[in-house]
């Protein structure tokens, strides 16, 4: 599948207020997420690389306990088996991948 239309994929609140739409490349999840604001992702950790695309609003995320404000143009980068969360500081989108694969997000 070269094409696909996230707009067809199937919606999961996989969190309250965490609307994501999910896919995978041969060797990356990719997470589409519209958020709202106050929701969290409570600090956890994995072994996949995983980077935070805001395409709108503002998240609060915090990598091994320094905290920044992640946006449109300011990307957030976790590397693998850090201890991260991440709070919604307004209403609105980000794209979130992760390397390798997460086969548990479907």
């Amino acid at each position: 599948m070269p094409f696909i239309d996230t707009n067809s994929l199937k919606v999961t609140e996989r969190l309250p207020g965490w609307y994501g739409r999910y896919f995978h490349s041969s060797s990356m999840t990719f997470a589409h997420y519209e958020f709202k604001r106050g929701s969290s992702i409570h600090e956890h950790f994995h072994p996949q690389e995983e980077v935070y695309e805001v395409i709108e609003g503002e998240l609060e995320v915090t990598i091994d306990g320094a905290a920044q404000i992640a946006r449109a143009g300011l990307v957030a980068i976790v590397p693998s088996n850090v201890r991260h969360s991440v709070k919604a500081l307004t209403d609105g989108r980000a794209i979130i991948v992760d390397y390798p694969a997460r086969h548990d997000f479907d």
